[in-house]
């Protein structure tokens, strides 16, 4: 569902949703605050805004970006085109692709919420970081009024969505699934939206 939402929308996705995408991810950006020497996987990339982000700074860093839409990473493709050391390929965040401890930062932006189960998905996400790596995701807040009425709409109305999570809901999944928060905090992309990040080592 997820896949087949994301394919329909994809050539249109990075302008309908560019001020949220632009703000959120470079929120992101600033927080993650990569080591160039990092390998970085980017679970649920979308287009590569992330990805583009990252590089218009830094051009040598080592990123990997999957997600479920095949019409979604070709555009990723086309916008990272001029960099060799990133690659997208398309993946479900349940099966990663790739062998134990394989990366130093693994990040997820504004994907949680479509997760059918977050904890197996943390956990997967776990497998594939090195020991002293770091996990970075973000996502809606419930916490907000706002989130939790959209949320509340999305559950009826969206066979894709699964459920937004208060700070706390959060903090107990990535706790569940052997993670460690070391840092985190809530912040606004505009008046009426409220997201939350937050970063995480195993224990």
């Amino acid at each position: 569902m997820v896949r087949q939402q994301y394919n329909q929308m994809a050539a249109v996705y990075d302008r309908l949703w560019s001020r949220y995408i632009f703000k959120s991810l470079s929120f992101l950006k600033d927080w993650a605050q990569l080591e160039p020497m990092s390998r970085v996987l980017d679970v649920a990339c979308g287009t590569g805004a992330f990805e583009h982000l990252v590089l218009s700074q830094h051009p040598t860093q080592s990123i990997v970006g999957i997600d479920l839409s095949e019409k979604m990473l070709e555009i990723a493709e086309k916008k990272c085109r001029d960099y060799p050391n990133v690659s997208f390929q398309t993946a479900s965040v349940m099966a990663l692709p790739f062998d134990d401890r394989s990366f130093d930062v693994v990040v997820s932006a504004s994907a949680l919420h479509y997760f059918e189960d977050p904890i197996s998905a943390l956990i997967e996400m776990k497998r594939v970081l090195k020991p002293t790596g770091e996990l970075i995701i973000l996502d809606w807040c419930k916490d907000d009024w706002f989130c939790r009425l959209y949320d509340f709409v999305l559950k009826r109305f969206d066979q894709a969505h699964q459920q937004c999570y208060t700070q706390d809901e959060f903090h107990q999944l990535l706790n569940q699934a052997g993670f460690e928060v070391q840092r985190a905090t809530r912040f606004r992309t505009g008046w009426a939206w409220e997201l939350m990040i937050a970063t995480a080592r195993s224990h």
